[in-house]
Protein backbone atom coordinates (compact mmCIF):
# COMPACT_ATOMS: atom_id res chain seq x y z
CA UNK A 1 0.00 0.00 0.00
CA UNK A 2 1.12 3.23 -1.39
CA UNK A 3 1.44 6.46 1.38
CA UNK A 4 1.97 8.61 -1.79
CA UNK A 5 4.97 10.48 -2.69
CA UNK A 6 6.07 13.74 -0.12
CA UNK A 7 8.89 15.73 -0.37
CA UNK A 8 10.29 16.65 3.69
CA UNK A 9 12.49 19.57 3.34
CA UNK A 10 14.42 20.38 6.51
CA UNK A 11 15.06 24.40 5.82
CA UNK A 12 18.19 26.62 6.25
CA UNK A 13 19.51 29.20 4.14
CA UNK A 14 23.15 27.64 4.32
CA UNK A 15 22.35 23.88 3.87
CA UNK A 16 18.95 22.38 3.03
CA UNK A 17 17.90 18.78 3.50
CA UNK A 18 15.94 17.31 1.02
CA UNK A 19 14.22 13.42 0.85
CA UNK A 20 11.69 12.50 -1.55
CA UNK A 21 9.72 9.24 -0.13
CA UNK A 22 7.04 6.91 -1.50
CA UNK A 23 5.33 5.54 1.00
CA UNK A 24 8.86 3.75 3.29
CA UNK A 25 10.55 3.83 0.47
CA UNK A 26 13.38 6.33 -0.34
CA UNK A 27 13.61 7.41 -4.02
CA UNK A 28 16.04 10.47 -3.35
CA UNK A 29 17.93 12.55 -0.53
CA UNK A 30 20.54 15.09 -0.60
CA UNK A 31 21.84 18.00 1.30
CA UNK A 32 21.36 21.23 -1.22
CA UNK A 33 24.28 24.23 -0.15
CA UNK A 34 23.42 27.08 -2.21
CA UNK A 35 26.27 29.26 -3.68
CA UNK A 36 28.08 31.33 -1.02
CA UNK A 37 27.02 35.08 -1.57
CA UNK A 38 23.71 37.33 -1.80
CA UNK A 39 20.87 36.08 0.81
CA UNK A 40 18.25 37.02 -1.99
CA UNK A 41 19.93 35.12 -4.90
CA UNK A 42 20.52 32.20 -1.95
CA UNK A 43 16.54 31.92 -1.33
CA UNK A 44 16.20 31.81 -4.89
CA UNK A 45 19.01 29.16 -5.53
CA UNK A 46 16.84 26.56 -3.00
CA UNK A 47 13.52 27.88 -4.69
CA UNK A 48 14.79 26.40 -8.07
CA UNK A 49 16.40 23.24 -6.55
CA UNK A 50 13.16 22.41 -4.89
CA UNK A 51 10.92 23.03 -7.84
CA UNK A 52 13.30 21.38 -9.57
CA UNK A 53 12.81 18.06 -7.61
CA UNK A 54 9.07 18.93 -7.43
CA UNK A 55 8.74 18.54 -11.63
CA UNK A 56 10.96 15.42 -11.89
CA UNK A 57 9.58 12.96 -8.72
CA UNK A 58 5.60 14.87 -8.69
CA UNK A 59 5.23 14.84 -4.92
CA UNK A 60 1.73 14.55 -3.65
CA UNK A 61 2.68 16.94 -0.28
CA UNK A 62 5.38 18.79 1.40
CA UNK A 63 6.52 18.02 4.76
CA UNK A 64 8.22 20.77 6.40
CA UNK A 65 9.52 21.44 10.40
CA UNK A 66 8.75 24.17 11.96
CA UNK A 67 11.18 26.61 12.90
CA UNK A 68 13.30 26.05 15.74
CA UNK A 69 14.46 29.37 17.73
CA UNK A 70 17.90 29.52 18.54
CA UNK A 71 19.88 31.95 20.27
CA UNK A 72 21.52 33.69 17.40
CA UNK A 73 17.98 35.56 15.87
CA UNK A 74 19.73 36.25 12.47
CA UNK A 75 19.98 32.75 12.08
CA UNK A 76 16.37 32.34 13.42
CA UNK A 77 15.10 35.07 11.16
CA UNK A 78 17.45 33.54 8.18
CA UNK A 79 15.82 30.11 8.56
CA UNK A 80 12.00 31.43 8.67
CA UNK A 81 12.71 33.29 4.99
CA UNK A 82 13.98 29.68 3.92
CA UNK A 83 11.05 28.03 5.07
CA UNK A 84 8.62 30.56 3.29
CA UNK A 85 10.39 30.48 0.26
CA UNK A 86 10.10 26.65 0.54
CA UNK A 87 6.19 26.74 1.42
CA UNK A 88 5.71 29.02 -1.51
CA UNK A 89 7.50 27.07 -3.81
CA UNK A 90 5.15 24.22 -2.82
CA UNK A 91 1.70 26.31 -2.95
CA UNK A 92 3.02 27.70 -6.15
CA UNK A 93 2.86 24.08 -7.40
CA UNK A 94 -0.22 23.00 -5.94
CA UNK A 95 1.15 21.03 -3.48
CA UNK A 96 -0.36 20.99 0.08
CA UNK A 97 2.19 21.90 3.32
CA UNK A 98 2.60 19.83 6.50
CA UNK A 99 4.59 20.96 8.67
CA UNK A 100 6.01 18.65 11.55
CA UNK A 101 7.58 20.31 15.00
CA UNK A 102 11.84 18.25 15.69
CA UNK A 103 10.29 16.82 18.87
CA UNK A 104 7.64 15.35 16.47
CA UNK A 105 9.87 13.88 14.37
CA UNK A 106 11.90 12.40 17.36
CA UNK A 107 8.47 10.60 18.65
CA UNK A 108 7.56 9.33 14.88
CA UNK A 109 11.12 7.88 14.24
CA UNK A 110 12.32 7.16 17.92
CA UNK A 111 9.42 7.27 19.99
CA UNK A 112 11.39 9.44 22.48
CA UNK A 113 10.93 13.53 21.96
CA UNK A 114 14.24 13.93 23.56
CA UNK A 115 16.42 11.52 21.25
CA UNK A 116 20.04 12.75 20.62
CA UNK A 117 20.76 13.64 16.59
CA UNK A 118 22.88 9.91 16.77
CA UNK A 119 19.86 8.27 18.02
CA UNK A 120 17.82 10.09 15.29
CA UNK A 121 20.11 8.81 12.43
CA UNK A 122 20.72 5.07 13.57
CA UNK A 123 17.12 4.26 13.63
CA UNK A 124 16.58 6.38 10.03
CA UNK A 125 19.45 3.51 8.88
CA UNK A 126 16.91 0.79 10.60
CA UNK A 127 14.00 1.72 9.09
CA UNK A 128 15.16 2.87 5.45
CA UNK A 129 17.54 1.17 3.30
CA UNK A 130 20.29 3.67 2.35
CA UNK A 131 23.13 2.84 -0.02
CA UNK A 132 26.30 3.83 1.99
CA UNK A 133 27.81 7.11 1.51
CA UNK A 134 28.63 10.16 3.75
CA UNK A 135 25.48 12.44 4.41
CA UNK A 136 25.12 15.41 6.48
CA UNK A 137 22.91 16.00 9.44
CA UNK A 138 20.40 17.69 7.39
CA UNK A 139 19.93 14.86 5.11
CA UNK A 140 18.93 13.11 8.05
CA UNK A 141 17.08 15.44 8.98
CA UNK A 142 14.69 15.42 6.01
CA UNK A 143 14.68 11.67 5.60
CA UNK A 144 13.54 11.59 9.05
CA UNK A 145 10.61 14.15 8.29
CA UNK A 146 9.39 12.55 5.81
CA UNK A 147 9.06 9.18 7.99
CA UNK A 148 7.49 11.08 10.65
CA UNK A 149 4.76 12.13 7.53
CA UNK A 150 4.22 8.65 6.12
CA UNK A 151 3.82 7.14 9.44
CA UNK A 152 1.07 10.42 10.05
CA UNK A 153 -0.27 9.80 6.67
CA UNK A 154 -0.93 6.17 7.54
CA UNK A 155 -2.50 6.51 11.24
CA UNK A 156 -4.84 9.14 9.45
CA UNK A 157 -6.03 6.76 6.99
CA UNK A 158 -6.44 3.83 9.60
CA UNK A 159 -8.47 6.59 11.66
CA UNK A 160 -10.57 7.55 8.70
CA UNK A 161 -11.40 3.98 7.35
CA UNK A 162 -11.36 2.43 11.19
CA UNK A 163 -9.04 -0.34 9.59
Amino acid sequence: MSDGKVIAVDPGYDRVGIAIMEGMDLLYSECFTPPKGDFAKRLLAVSLRITTIIKKYEPQSLAIETLFFSKNQKTAIQVAEARGVIMLTAATAGIPVSEYSPQAVKIAVTGSGSAPKEGVIRMVERLVPLLKRKRHDDEYDAIALAIAHQSQNRLAKKLSTGT
